[in-house]
């Protein structure tokens, strides 16, 4: 609150308190000296005076009012100027640091003018220097300025002439390159026609090779060559089995027989007769230890591993033999016939090579699997000729087509097993007795002209 304000207010207190007392006095003398005044004038009184000093606040409330609005307007007036002076501070500030960077940078051109200063200096003296270079030392140097160019002009000379070779250069080449291209043709043009021929001779090769198979598939041998070939393919066969007889006596059997090695495609066998091995198909059968053997030819001699039963005719035995074996013992391997009834003749050679001979051969329909050989049309043509079972019967063109498994019938081969014993020194385990009581039941069942 405002000091004037405050003044006023205590003065109005003052008045008052004076007013009371006055009246209070009044009263008083009333009661003493003044016995017919009355009581109602003392609350005129205070009414008057009341009103007196509202009268009096409301007129300093007033006047307080404008001076407030006085001090306001000014207080405006003043945070005005004072933004201002604060906008003009600020540019101020922003001019003198402007002014500060300009002097900066005059600053740095200065001392960037006197170095430039000191090096026009140092170059003047240097060229002062050089001015004061001696009349012979400028000839020299006009001597050698004419003596490169002479080397340039010569330089320029030798650079025209090996252009000129280089133009020439490259005609040659362009010529070269054209010469090239027509011989690369050519070259092509060879090798194409070469390809072409090879590829002819190959398939003339082919068609030749073919039609040599053919030829020789079809083409009947004579019964002398394939006799021949047999003696010096065959491969002999030795058999051992062994063991104990009546009273612990040895009761070992051995067997020998000359044979061939055969093949259908896949595998490579060695067969024979059952009664070319100490192997004896009855019931009961024989139980044997042991059993081995080799197969020899010339100088060659490789084991017999296992002996199989052939499914179709047990009397047909076959051996296994591996294709390092076969090289080994380096002897033909006949092929199994691809087609038995291709001729009409066929070639018996005795087992013991002692005889062979040419004979017909008929399909029999009661007995599948078999070819019968014709007895009526034998033709001997080295010794006595009586086939017997064992002997190896040959198509006319040289292949294998079996075995006789008796004076009239060959089985086909399939080497398809019916039972295996396996060789070795204790057989006891595979009770060979079994085994060969089996097989013999099959042939024994068999239709008897078979037998």
């Amino acid at each position: 609150m405002n000091r004037s304000i405050l003044i006023v207010i205590c003065d109005f207190l003052l008045l008052s308190l004076l007013t009371f007392s006055t009246d209070l006095s009044k009263v008083g003398g009333i009661d003493e000296g003044a016995p017919n005044a009355t009581a109602e004038d003392a609350p005129k009184t205070a009414d008057s005076n009341a009103k007196e000093l509202g009268a009096v606040m409301k007129q300093a409330l007033t006047e307080e009012q404008k001076n407030r609005e006085l001090l306001q307007a000014e207080l405006t007036k003043t945070r005005a100027l004072a933004q201002q002076q604060q906008v003009q501070l600020s540019q101020r500030e922003q001019q003198t640091q402007q002014l500060q960077q300009k002097q900066s940078t005059l600053e740095q051109q200065f001392a960037a003018a006197q170095a430039n200063i000191q090096n026009l200096t140092m170059k003047l003296q240097s060229t002062s220097a050089e001015a004061s270079m001696s009349k012979e030392q400028l000839a020299a140097r006009e001597a050698e300025i004419a003596k490169q160019k002479a080397a340039v002009d010569a330089l320029q000379k030798q650079l025209t002439q090996l252009n000129g070779q280089l133009q020439a250069a490259q005609t040659d080449k362009r010529v070269a390159v054209g010469q090239l291209a027509v011989m690369q043709q050519q070259v092509a043009d060879t090798r194409a026609q070469n390809v072409r021929l090879s590829e002819g001779l190959k398939t003339l090769a082919t068609n030749s090779s073919a039609l040599t198979q053919e030829i020789r598939d079809n083409r009947a041998e004579a019964p002398n060559a394939i006799f021949s070939e047999f003696i010096t393919n065959c491969v002999q066969a030795n058999f051992v089995a062994s063991r104990s007889g009546f009273l612990g006596m040895d009761a070992s059997k051995g067997k020998a027989s000359e044979t061939i090695l055969a093949t259908d495609g896949a595998n490579v066998f060695a067969l024979c007769h059952v009664q070319d091995t100490p192997l004896t198909l009855w019931d009961p059968g024989t139980d044997w230890e042991g059993l081995t053997g080799t197969l020899n030819h010339d100088i060659a001699q490789v084991p017999i591993r296992a002996l199989s039963f052939d499914r179709q005719d047990p009397r047909v035995v076959f051996m296994p033999v591996t294709a390092a074996e076969a090289a080994k013992l380096g002897c033909r391997i006949y092929p199994v016939a691809s087609d038995p009834y291709k001729f009409q003749d066929a070639v018996v050679v005795s087992k013991q090579a002692d005889y062979y001979g040419q004979c017909s051969f008929q399909l029999d329909l009661n007995t599948p699997g078999y070819v019968k050989l014709d007895r009526n049309l034998l033709k001997g043509l080295f010794g006595k000729f009586n086939p017997s079972r064992g002997d190896l019967v040959f198509s006319r063109n040289g292949e294998l087509l079996g075995i006789m498994a008796n004076n009239t019938y060959c089985p086909l081969l399939h080497f398809i097993p019916a039972a295996t014993l396996q060789f070795g020194p204790d057989v006891r385990s595979q009770h060979t007795g079994d085994t060969l009581a089996r097989m013999y039941s099959i042939v024994f069942h068999a239709p008897s002209r078979l037998q």
